[in-house]
């Protein structure tokens, strides 16, 4: 795609935002379709960012490091034992993006959660394990945001203009989470219509998040796995409380609540089974 509007390319690191203005990481969604509406890219590479940072205290991500980047990623021998969610769960999110090795290799973490389209793998890894967004503001203005908050809907965002996204932190203990994952599409090679990541601590406390079948990440917590129709009902309850299910080309909402459902009754036995 040529953006005939875009008259210049600068380094990120100096540049003053302006009207018009583009941030420029992968450039996988920004080089695919016209942006009428920009005027001049800015170019995050110039910061030279380690794409993943581990530590005891957790992982941070920065927002250019690339899902190939991040689905190779495995814990240090010291944490691998403990982060169990650390295991599978970056990898399975990677792939649920079904793009080419050209795609995965050029697509950011960053972008693809700023982006927030519904089926954003990355928003769903983000939330699941209580990660952080870390932003960047003119005039060196900084704030963090938790994920599960940082998507308000549908390629929508509590991004003010001229903030980017520097990075995404997940905790340690979040990390130290058993993990199980559920994507469903319309077709083989389809975009993700549900998307939804259980995780259980060691105390039994258990999270949902789900993704993909609503415009904005939905989260119910337990103290322990409730039986089957308590948890199907808990996840109706909590989508019908914020925007309903998606009905669009990529699933109707009656399926994705019947798919969301049994998702929900598939990780909740895989979780509740003793630990392998």
């Amino acid at each position: 795609m040529d953006l005939a509007t875009v008259t210049e390319l600068v380094p990120a690191p100096g540049a003053t935002w302006r009207n018009g203005d583009a941030w420029l990481g992968g450039g996988s969604w920004l080089f695919s379709e016209p942006q009428p509406a920009t005027t001049r890219l800015l170019d995050l590479a110039g910061f030279g960012w380690p794409p993943l940072t581990e530590t005891d205290d957790g992982l941070e991500i920065a927002a250019t490091c690339t899902l190939a980047e991040l689905a190779r990623w495995r814990p240090a021998p010291a944490r691998a034992a403990r982060w169990a969610a650390a295991r599978d769960l970056p990898r399975q999110c990677c792939a649920a993006l079904l793009g080419s090795f050209k795609v995965a290799n050029v697509a950011t973490v960053g972008g693809n959660i700023c982006l927030a389209l519904p089926a954003g793998p990355m928003i769903a890894l983000a939330a699941a394990l209580g990660g952080t967004a870390r932003l960047w503001g003119p005039g060196g203005a900084r704030r963090d945001v938790p994920v599960i908050g940082f998507v308000t809907g549908d390629r929508a965002t509590v991004l003010r203009p001229g903030e980017l996204l520097r990075s995404v932190f997940l905790p340690a203990a979040p990390l130290a989470a058993r993990a199980a994952f559920r994507q469903v599409s319309l077709s083989a090679a389809g975009r993700s219509a549900v998307l939804l990541i259980a995780t259980r601590s060691p105390s039994g406390a258990a999270i949902v998040t789900l993704t993909a079948a609503v415009p904005r990440p939905v989260q119910v917590r337990f103290t322990r796995f409730p039986p089957p129709n308590e948890l199907a009902q808990s996840l109706d309850d909590a989508v019908s409380g914020t925007s309903g299910y998606l009905d669009d080309v990529h699933g109707r909402a009656s399926w994705r609540r019947a798919m969301t459902r049994q998702a929900a009754l598939e990780v909740a036995a895989e979780l509740s089974r003793p630990r392998p």
